[in-house]
């Protein structure tokens, strides 16, 4: 059996107007043999769909919907499968959950990783492939989408819950693929973090690990034999002139289960033109690819790259903590130019509550439970 997984998927601006008027081959058409020769294809799909009247849910950062056309266009493209946990499903509330499952159910998609409450959501798809059952476990790392026991959703990242599934999935399908929704943005590596916690779902059992979110590709590793990709890039997702270079290319993943061998098929998506189309020459492609692969596959020089982007990233996460109150000072913050006004007391009383996991536990409850 093949398998392919594509990432992150938003037909936003010039892509939904073509989808809109029903040209789906115009942004699809040059991968739509690919996708369809698989045994069995998959997608992130990574925003609600509304129909119209539904709310955006209060949240941090942009709020992204696609009509109905975004679901039929990956049905025509020979997509089986979509996965739904991811930081965007819930951005339209429980309408735009709803709309999202009637839509796929109507154009025959499964779905993995979101649902109705965090039962559905975290429920294992099952599929039968020829005469071989597929696990899909689908889960994505915290942010505003996460489904409750009573509220819908996507399925959390959580290696313990995770670690059951896998167990489970073990006995009753032929091969178990985890994918998960998570990463730093725009940043072409995993994480310390990130690397040990999928190297652990392989060794609870799962035959292959493959990550997006970071709208931006990543390498990959084999890990006793068995892949473990470590970000897809971008599918579908149209956003002229924004980080030029990282945003505009991506690839798919296709895993032969019988061998557990990997096969890219690199892609330049909605650059120039509102369409996905397959690399001419990938030589650079594999050149990068290649050194990002040597530095995943040493963990020193991994802990060492995810401690230089920290430091990159150092003012821009402290910035909330600053008192600047308009956007010039921040800027003059963000530059260097202003010094912190947070004392070093106060900083070591915000670690303690985000390093410890029983403060943790409280603090993020505190700022999410607004109305209690």
């Amino acid at each position: 059996m093949k398998i392919i997984v594509a990432g992150d998927y938003y037909p936003r601006a010039r892509v939904a107007r073509l989808f809109d008027q029903g040209d789906y081959a115009a942004v699809l058409g040059y991968i739509k043999p690919i996708v369809s020769k698989a045994d069995y294809a998959i997608a992130n799909f990574e925003c609600a769909v509304c129909k119209g009247g539904e709310q955006p849910l209060e949240k941090f950062g942009p709020n992204i919907k696609c009509g109905v056309s975004g679901v039929e266009a990956l049905k025509w493209a020979g997509f089986h499968c979509v996965t739904l946990a991811n930081n965007h499903f819930l951005d339209y509330g429980k309408r735009g959950v709803e709309n999202a499952l009637e839509a796929c159910q109507k154009h025959a998609l499964d779905t993995v990783g979101g649902g109705k409450d965090l039962q559905a959501a975290s429920s294992v798809l099952y599929k039968t492939v020829g005469s071989k059952t597929l696990a899909v476990i689908n889960c994505c790392e915290h942010e505003f989408s996460i489904a409750t026991e009573h509220t819908a959703g996507s399925n959390p990242l959580n290696p313990i819950a995770q670690y059951y599934d896998i167990i489970e999935a073990r006995g009753k399908a032929d091969y178990v693929l985890v994918i998960v929704h998570g990463g730093h943005e725009l940043w072409q590596l995993p994480s310390p973090r990130m690397k040990q916690t999928y190297q652990f779902f392989i060794d609870a059992g799962a035959d292959a690990v493959v990550n997006h979110h970071q709208h931006c590709f990543s390498g990959y590793e084999y890990y006793k034999g068995k892949p473990i990709v470590y970000g897809l890039g971008n599918f579908c997702f149209d956003r002229q002139h924004f980080y030029e270079g990282l945003w505009e290319y991506g690839y798919m993943a296709e895993i032969d289960t019988a061998t557990n061998a990997l096969t890219l098929f690199p892609y330049e998506q909605c650059k120039g033109q509102p369409t996905v189309r397959l690399m001419d020459d990938r030589q650079e492609f594999d050149e990068q690819i290649g050194k990002l692969n040597a530095i995943i596959a040493d963990n020193g020089r991994l802990k060492e790259a995810a401690n230089s982007y920290y430091s990159q990233q150092k003012r821009r996460f402290a910035m909330p903590l600053q008192p600047y109150s308009n956007n010039f000072l921040r800027k003059l913050f963000m530059k260097g130019i202003l010094p912190s006004l947070v004392s070093k007391k106060r900083e070591l009383f915000l670690a303690d509550r985000i390093m410890m996991e029983s403060h943790r536990d409280i603090f993020v409850h505190t700022l999410t439970h607004h109305d209690e």
